[in-house]
């Protein structure tokens, strides 16, 4: 048996291994996404979901599929441009509340529940694909992206709006992840806020256009804002209950609180944090 044949199996191994450790983290996911009430972060951030629609430059008309759309922000945005949406996510309660939400808005979208990492829908579907805070978690970040290209048209464009690394909510989840460690092995979403993975991702499939923007939460109070993102958001939620006792808990929201403060450009006591993102257009070739 020579060197080539020998390694064969072990590189096979290795993928399947990988493979089966993506698989248990995305199941790990959708429990955390599933769990607290997205909706309630969610609907604060409306606006980057108009913002990226118009950077899009939607057309009445238009085919446009949102991808891990939570609860329909970017959606709305678009169906009310009168594109042809699809509003896509594993959740299938966070998709119900996007529906309530357009029926609400007397808007048209069809909602399908969806993996991200394996879109039900055939090559070139869509004119514009997009995502706002969504596709950036996949654990399989690749798939993903392959996933973005095949369903947009020649021609066609995706959107997208990511956290970046240094933003309010990438140093959130560093901050999460030195109390309650990321699986090894896994890369971080953080890293669709650059632009160096997004031309790995897209830039030899066509024209890449980055734009660093600003979404500044608004809280109440530092202390508001523990509140909502413990009870509500489902990663902070889940990495609470991941802690086995309260020392560790109020050790984990006692540095929340202090990046809080930090990112605070408030006042009078409230919080305004600005959080950095990634607006993201690509057109495809």
């Amino acid at each position: 048996m020579d060197a080539s044949t020998a390694a064969t199996p072990k590189a096979s191994n290795a993928n399947d291994d990988r493979l089966a450790l993506l698989a248990t983290v995305k199941t790990r996911q959708q429990s955390a996404w599933s769990s607290g009430n997205y909706a309630v972060v969610g609907t604060t951030l409306q606006i980057v979901g108009e913002s990226l629609c118009e950077a899009l430059d939607l057309s009445s008309g238009e085919r446009v599929l949102d991808v891990a759309a939570g609860n329909g922000n970017a959606t709305l945005a678009a169906a009310r441009r009168f594109c042809e949406v699809t509003s896509t996510d594993y959740v299938p309660a966070l998709l119900a509340r996007g529906q309530k939400r357009a029926e609400a808005d007397g808007l048209e979208v069809t909602f399908r529940e969806a993996d991200a990492e394996a879109l039900p829908f055939a090559d070139g579907s869509f004119d514009a694909v997009m995502s706002t805070f969504g596709v950036m978690f996949t654990p399989n970040q690749e798939k993903a992206a392959a996933e973005l290209l095949r369903v947009a048209r020649p021609g066609g464009r995706i959107g997208l709006a990511n956290w970046t690394p240094a933003g309010f909510i990438g140093e959130l989840f560093k901050t999460i992840g030195r109390h309650v460690p990321p699986p090894a092995g896994i890369s971080s979403p953080a890293l669709w806020g650059t632009r160096e993975r997004l031309e790995e991702f897209f830039g030899a499939s066509g024209t890449l256009t980055v734009t660093p923007k600003h979404f500044s939460f608004r809280y109440r109070s530092p202390e508001h804002f523990l509140d909502v993102f413990r009870t509500w958001y489902g990663p902070v939620l889940k990495a609470f209950a991941a802690l086995p006792d309260e020392n560790g808990r109020a050790a984990l929201a006692g540095d929340i609180l202090a990046l809080a403060t930090r990112f605070n450009r408030a006042k009078d006591g409230t919080l305004v944090a600005p959080g950095e993102y990634l607006e993201v257009v690509f057109v495809k070739d």
